[in-house]
């Protein structure tokens, strides 16, 4: 963690930002800009935290916060204290510490020892620049609080990142969501993950969410996510291109000369477009290319030496290939569209879904053409499975999103989650 104050920029200060505001500071807009308004909230939190309040984020200060930006706090049982005592004092429900220690009890509770305590606020920030070090906090963070949550490694990306999978429910009805293909479209993995902690939430609090009760869909479904296809290609986006990464004269190459990355690159870190990159008309995408100005890698729409030629394209397939999916959604944005169909092989009974989905959320049913029908990943699983797929278009406006349309599409796509878990059970 480097030092943070007056005048850095950057994802790292955002976070912070973001963790102030929901501790309650006003540090103003979760910018990324170490500004007067961000000082003066760190003097605050250093102030009650008993540290020196200079304003600065040092690696005194950062220790303090570390524990915070994860979620839970270690706590060590003193003489006398009860489970309720300790919940109470942290503002969390019972429910929540029993859900984060398997096999306690208010029986069995002893002095000394070590209990995992959530803190009270949500882990999944949804106002910030979503990175792959923050995925990577963020699923440690819930592991912590919700053990029983599957998390596993679907693959890795050309960089060596990982592909995280998560796992919500048990059912035999196993369905499977996916998220940021592309690059630019990174709010969509923050749709999936504020989806994964709230699902887990009120599972714990055995409540219902938009009519749903969440205890019974998880004994009839199991969800599975993976949140971060192109976890490489956000990196580029979010953190720009440096000097000594290993792609870097190609990656100029292909930008056209472009050191911006963050308003056009959709492509994986080879520039090759991974939803084109699926065994589903592939020559005929790859036929396209030329009539769209592409003739190798670049920012979009190249689709690869050929189908699942990237890392990341063949995880996806063989996650889908290991499992018995019997519905899938592809996340993207943007438009508040679903696209529902492939070379007309879907069934009445796939519209028929893909009608209950729009009337959930709202969006419109569309069908794809040109190149964007070929190759994609619900293209794929419809033509291999026969089962129903669809790709969500998420918000509305240029790629990427603004941050600031989260809030409206969470409330959009929630209850199509809930619905798409259950439309294939029984």
């Amino acid at each position: 963690m480097r030092v943070l104050k007056i005048g850095v920029r950057g994802n790292d200060v955002m976070e912070v930002q973001a963790l102030l505001k929901k501790l309650g500071y006003d540090p103003g807009t979760v910018d990324g800009v170490f500004g007067t308004n961000t000082e003066q909230v760190v003097k605050q939190f250093q102030a009650a935290s008993g540290l020196q309040a200079d304003g600065i984020i040092g690696p005194i200060t950062y220790q303090k916060l570390l524990p915070l930006l994860n979620g839970y706090i270690m706590v060590t049982v003193a003489a006398g204290d009860t489970l309720y005592q300790i919940a109470n004092r942290y503002k969390i429900n019972t429910q929540r510490l029993l859900a984060a220690n398997p096999g306690i009890s208010s029986d069995n509770i002893r002095a000394g020892q070590q209990l995992t305590v959530p803190y009270a606020f949500d882990i999944v920030d949804t106002n910030l620049n979503y990175t792959y070090e923050i995925l990577q906090r963020d699923i440690a963070g819930l592991q912590k609080r919700y053990p029983f949550l599957e998390t596993g490694v679907a693959g890795k990306s050309i960089m060596g990142r990982n592909l995280y999978y998560l796992r919500l429910g048990n059912g035999p009805n196993q369905v499977f969501y996916n998220a940021s293909h592309h690059s630019l479209e990174w709010i969509t993995t923050v749709v999936l993950m504020k989806f994964c902690e709230n699902y887990l939430k009120n599972y714990v609090d055995g409540t219902s969410v938009r009519g749903y009760n969440i205890r019974e869909i998880w004994g009839q479904s199991s969800i599975y996510l993976i949140p971060m296809v192109n976890p490489d290609g956000i990196d580029l986006v979010l953190n720009g291109l440096r000097i000594n990464h290993p792609f870097y004269t190609s990656l100029l190459k292909w930008n056209e000369g472009r050191m911006d990355f963050g308003q056009v690159w959709q492509a994986n870190i080879r520039g090759v477009d991974l939803n084109h990159n699926y065994d589903a008309s592939w020559q005929l995408s790859k036929q396209a290319e030329a009539s769209h100005g592409i003739t190798g890698p670049g920012p979009t729409r190249f689709s690869g030496t050929g189908p699942e030629s990237e890392p990341e394209s063949k995880a996806v397939a063989d996650f889908t290939r290991n499992h018995n999916f019997r519905l899938v959604l592809a996340y993207h944005s943007q438009g508040r569209a679903i696209y529902w169909n492939y070379r007309g092989l879907a069934s009445a009974r796939d519209r028929q879904i893909a009608l209950s989905l729009a009337e959930k959320s709202g969006y419109v049913l569309e069908e794809a053409t040109g190149i964007t029908s070929y190759a994609g990943y619900k293209d794929w699983f419809i033509e291999k499975y026969r089962r129903p797929g669809y790709t969500v278009e998420v918000g509305f406006g240029r790629n990427p999103l603004p941050i600031s349309q989260f809030a409206q599409i969470y409330r959009e796509n929630e209850g199509m989650l809930l619905l798409a878990a259950l439309a294939t059970a029984g």
